[in-house]
């Protein structure tokens, strides 16, 4: 028949009938699972995603994906893992990249307001991050992204699992000792014993503890003396030693005061080193992305 001979013939026509025909292409999967691509082409988390966290009744997303496509790009959001983004075009260099490892919470009046994903793709001077906010739904689902400023995106994930009005409150998920601890810095709040800055790094510290957030304790290591055979021959060379360490825990300790940079000092003799505290300005995320 005419449409048999037509469908036979198909692959010898296409060239010479190319703008008649449709003829559709598969999306690629260059940056994905392509054996020819180079190593370094590929999908290549810079950091490992942290510890899952947060309500009980989320964890079981750990594990699942959910994807949503608009326009050529297909983005895929797996909670407590990462998100990407692939583009949809049947081409060498199309793009697919990680806009975000899971993270940490961001946490507000008591409450998870969304996950950060960070440690992203490179992008100009900057890492790229997705902040998810959690929207009560009949179904889980990636319900819009978008890209408020360049490099950091906004994703909202709908899902019945925050439909619970105390779904995501933070205080309820802590250990006894946790909230006793929260309790009294509530306590001393009221009672005026400490500052308000005071009482948002007792509560930080205490979510930090808890997992929720990414702890920012770094520690400095201080001078250590020779490892010579001929170190401390002297009781006098042993206590120049000793007070030279004295000296660059005053000027680390200084240099922190002089930058404004919270700090909470334990000196560890047997490690050699100092704790600090160091307050990310960022730690909670950018509210404008809301």
């Amino acid at each position: 028949s005419p449409s048999l001979c037509a469908s036979c013939l198909s692959p010898y026509l296409r060239t010479g009938s190319a703008g008649k025909m449709k003829i559709v292409e598969e999306p690629n999967a260059f940056g994905l699972n392509n054996p020819l691509l180079s190593h370094e082409s590929r999908l290549q988390p810079k950091v490992n995603p942290s510890p899952v966290s947060g309500p009980a009744h989320l964890h079981p997303l750990a594990g699942k994906c959910f994807s949503f496509t608009e326009s050529v790009y297909k983005y895929e959001f797996c909670p407590f893992h990462n998100v990407t983004q692939h583009e949809q075009i049947f081409r060498w260099n199309a793009y697919s990249g990680i806009l975000g490892i899971w993270q940490e919470w961001e946490i507000t009046n008591n409450t998870f307001t969304g996950m950060w994903m960070r440690e992203g793709d490179t992008c100009g001077t900057k890492n790229r991050e997705t902040k998810v906010t959690l929207i009560c739904s009949t179904r889980s689902k990636v319900a819009q992204v978008s890209e408020p400023t360049t490099c950091t995106y906004s994703l909202t994930f709908e899902t019945p699992l925050v439909c619970h009005p105390h779904s995501l409150l933070v205080y309820p998920i802590l250990s006894e000792r946790l909230q006793s601890e929260w309790d009294e810095a509530e306590q001393a709040r009221y009672e005026e014993l400490i500052t308000e800055q005071g009482y948002n790094n007792l509560v930080k510290d205490i979510f930090e503890e808890a997992g929720l957030l990414k702890s920012q304790k770094v520690k400095i290591p201080l001078l250590e003396a020779t490892t010579a055979s001929d170190t401390h021959t002297s009781m006098h060379k042993c206590s120049e030693d000793l007070e030279k360490q004295r000296e660059e825990i005053e000027r680390l300790r200084a240099l922190l005061i002089q930058h404004n940079i919270p700090f909470e000092s334990e000196q560890n003799v047997s490690k050699n080193t100092v704790s600090t505290t160091v307050e990310d300005p960022h730690l909670r995320g950018d509210n404008g992305l809301l």
